[in-house]
């Protein structure tokens, strides 16, 4: 797909692509995306003044019934036709209120954070890996894998798991190719009926719209194929989570700034991203509220195992070379953040994760010696008797951190009557306590009989 970035390239895509209506696109707190179906010939109206929504009715956007319309923007460099429907393409859009920008629209509140990158000559780039489970939902609500054959204990890469699968997936990768988005690899992941299909790494902005598109276009097909795809972090106990880890990079003039041959700890990173990864770890226990923003995300970010042997997940606030046990996985040039999961809205993920680097640079903050042990195989005790820090147990914990962090607080922005981040922590603590108010099977067996 050639790039349209002004209207009239746009017009001409549309009409020889016989493009016959527009999803009008945006994204609430959850990352769910909404849209309006405009008829194409209404193009011109829908860049001028935007789709109209009902704010309140679209979800965790900042509104009460009472408030006025939000229109979604459309971004044109966002055009991307939908390949199964040829007749229809998507824009990812900016919320504005009354002619304003919305200051809890997520795509907006990265844009603003972004900002303040560029004004210090940074281009923020990321690749994002997604992964996904196919599943069945049986009549009782439970859910199993999709393909019943799919048993191994150790299934990462399993050739016979990917045959099976493999009009699915294939669909999946010509569409992400024909999009021009470089799908390069695709594979089964560690857990049974898990798989991961990664695309070329972007600016960080492009990267969270084809995101958002990825997992719309999974849903989809997966659906029309009579399975559900989920990006849940947890949906099974035994098995490995769903992450979406964050690969980073900050570019000036054209050049990877995070790149150091000469490293003398041998990693390969520059000074400068040895301070961004410090931030990172300085800010980690409060951002990954939102990196890790469900009450699920926290039975994904644990210690302990699954079936396969290990849960790819951290726990511990660390960074270490090529080292999957650590929370920032360093390559040369590439930090590689794990807290990430499927259940992120990648927006606001971003945002939080580059005000944090950016803080680290701002202010020097050391990075500290990187880990080259296996962290899985170390006690809790030990480490914390070391003066290492764990990530919060829970989204409670998680929310007190983040409410706690005046860097995020200010990278998130002020709202109308309160900071953005005053807004999210009380929908995510109202989402706690509606979890922490369920009785669940696991106590009716632990306690029914025993008092």
């Amino acid at each position: 797909m050639a790039p349209a970035a002004d209207l009239a390239a746009i017009k001409q895509e549309v009409e020889q692509r016989g493009i016959e209506f527009l999803f009008a696109q945006f994204v609430d707190m959850y990352a769910r995306p909404s849209a309006k179906l405009v008829p194409a010939a209404y193009l011109d109206d829908l860049v001028a003044e935007g789709a109209g929504f009902a704010g309140y009715a679209a979800g965790e956007i900042g509104q009460v019934p009472a408030d006025p319309d939000i229109a979604a923007i459309p971004d044109l460099a966002s055009f991307t036709p939908v390949p199964w429907q040829p007749n229809l393409a998507r824009f990812a859009c900016d919320i504005t209120v009354e002619g304003e920008p919305w200051p809890y629209c997520p795509r907006t509140i990265l844009k603003n954070v972004a900002a303040k990158a560029r004004a210090q000559g940074f281009e923020f780039k990321i690749g994002i890996e997604l992964e996904y489970f196919l599943v069945h939902q049986r009549e009782d609500g439970s859910i199993e894998v999709a393909d019943r054959q799919d048993t191994l204990d150790k299934p990462c890469y399993d050739m016979a798991g990917l045959t099976r699968q493999y009009d699915f997936l294939t669909t999946v990768s010509k569409h992400c190719n024909t999009l021009g988005w470089g799908n390069y690899a695709n594979d089964h992941e560690d857990a049974n009926g898990q798989f991961e299909q990664n695309f070329q790494y972007a600016d960080a902005l492009t990267t969270c719209d084809r995101a958002i598109f990825f997992r719309y276009m999974v849903h989809t097909l997966a659906e029309q194929r009579g399975m559900i795809a989920t990006f849940m972090p947890k949906p099974f106990a035994n098995l490995t989570g769903n992450g979406a880890h964050f690969h980073m990079s900050l570019w000036k003039d054209g050049e990877n700034v995070f790149t150091d041959a000469n490293d003398p700890r041998g990693l390969g990173l520059s000074s400068l991203a040895y301070n961004f990864v410090g931030g990172l770890k300085a800010h980690a226990r409060a951002y990954s509220a939102v990196t890790a923003p469900t009450v699920n995300s926290y039975k994904r970010l644990k210690i302990g195992s699954t079936t396969s042997g290990a849960t790819w997940s951290p726990v511990w606030i660390s960074h270490g070379y090529n080292n999957r046990t650590q929370m920032l996985r360093i390559n040369p040039g590439r930090i590689e953040d794990r807290t990430i999961d499927g259940s992120c809205n990648p927006y606001l993920a971003a945002a939080v994760i580059l005000a944090s680097g950016l803080d680290g640079i701002e202010r020097g903050i050391e990075a500290g010696d990187p880990n080259t042990e296996n962290l899985y195989t170390k006690s809790y005790a030990e480490l914390t008797a070391r003066g290492m820090k764990a990530l919060p147990g829970n989204l409670l914990d998680a929310t007190r951190e983040l409410e706690a962090d005046d860097v995020l607080r200010a990278a998130l922005g002020r709202g109308r009557d309160e900071d953005y981040v005053d807004y999210y922590v009380a929908v995510k603590r109202r989402e706690w306590s509606q979890y922490h108010e369920q009785v669940t099977p696991w106590e009716i067996r632990e306690y029914l009989t025993r008092f």
